[in-house]
């Protein structure tokens, strides 16, 4: 693996952030290391629901200076932390349809346990933290901005995040991690 440092400024926007649907054959296929025991692979698919309602679309925009570098900030301490031989993170900006991939997270370790927990890690601080932000388009010809974080709406609390703590009256289902 080449160290997350070392890559290049320009490239790194195509690396973190695309206008163009995720690959993610490609990104797997590109994610193997011959120390990784453990490849754990997420995708953040468009659902047909949201909010009790049926979705027609979403469309994603970021600031993508500050997003890259967070992201960036992100897979370095995930790396560091759970010792990784691999961290890939790429989420869309622009229009999706129901059924694709708006965000892929791709970690290897050498045991499945850090390649799970360093993978859980990046994606809910990325959907957390990161300047990237949803519009949900719906069927009825409405819609709803947000950021890529809606745990206020099932904590009732916006500094509260699902991820952090949930308490067993919050039935699996309603967590949008």
């Amino acid at each position: 693996m080449i160290p997350l440092s070392s890559f290049p400024p320009a490239a790194a926007d195509k690396m973190f952030i695309s206008a163009e649907p995720l690959d993610i054959v490609a990104l797997l296929a590109g994610a193997h290391h011959p120390k990784a025991g453990a490849l754990v692979l997420f995708s953040g698919e468009v659902r047909s629901n949201s909010l009790g309602k049926e979705v027609d679309c979403l469309e994603y925009e970021a600031y993508i200076p500050m997003a890259v570098k967070m992201i960036r900030q992100i897979l370095e301490e995930a790396h560091a932390k759970w010792s990784l031989q691999l961290a890939i993170a790429r989420h869309r900006v622009g229009r999706l349809s129901v059924g694709e991939s708006a965000v892929v997270v791709i970690t290897a370790a050498a045991h499945r346990g850090e390649a799970y927990a360093a993978n859980r890690f990046i994606i809910d601080k990325i959907k957390h933290e990161a300047p990237i932000w949803k519009c949900e388009y719906f069927a009825d010809g409405t819609k709803e901005w947000g950021g890529n974080c809606n745990c206020h709406k099932v904590t009732g609390d916006p500094q509260k995040h699902i991820y952090e703590s949930i308490p067993s009256d919050i039935p699996s289902h309603t967590m949008r991690t």
